[in-house]
């Protein structure tokens, strides 16, 4: 169950990632997207990550930092990240911490057998380590277009 509601502090948090830890409450101060999707070279999740490198520098404007999350190992998302020229940080959450601290692990019909996975969904955090606007079970067109006008917002 998630712990987190919009309007109130992240709760603390630290992970591994493709550049180094990341530790939230060394984020402070700093706005953040933090992005969660099912797997790594997948159709929705590579649309997805392009999507969030090819609007990077608008968010950068903004001062927003763009963190993806998944399940994926630290192999897979270096493979992944330097295919598609990733220039932010993707954490691997194989234990499900983060998962489950956002809410975000629901089970999913996937060639008609539940599956347990990731909703695909996206939280914006403001400089203060406040979760201002949550995305959740979102589709991938337009989702980027719609977190930046939402970063515009902070």
């Amino acid at each position: 169950m998630s712990t987190i509601t919009v309007g109130q502090p992240i709760p603390a948090f630290t992970a591994e990632s493709t550049q180094g830890t990341i530790d939230s409450t060394a984020l402070k101060g700093q706005a953040y997207v933090l992005y969660f999707y099912p797997r790594d070279n997948t159709p929705g999740c590579t649309t997805q990550a392009q999507n969030f490198r090819d609007q990077l520098p608008e968010f950068e404007k903004l001062s927003v930092k763009i963190i993806g999350v998944s399940r994926d190992s630290m192999g897979s998302h270096e493979r992944f990240a330097t295919k598609q020229e990733l220039p932010f940080a993707l954490i691997s959450d194989l234990d499900e911490a983060l998962c489950e601290l956002f809410g975000v692990m629901k089970m999913k019909n996937m060639y008609g057998k539940q599956v347990r996975g990731i909703e695909r969904s996206t939280f914006l955090v403001n400089a203060d380590g406040v979760l201002v606007q949550e995305w959740r079970g979102l589709r991938v067109p337009g989702h980027v277009d719609q977190v930046l006008e939402a970063a515009r917002q902070l």
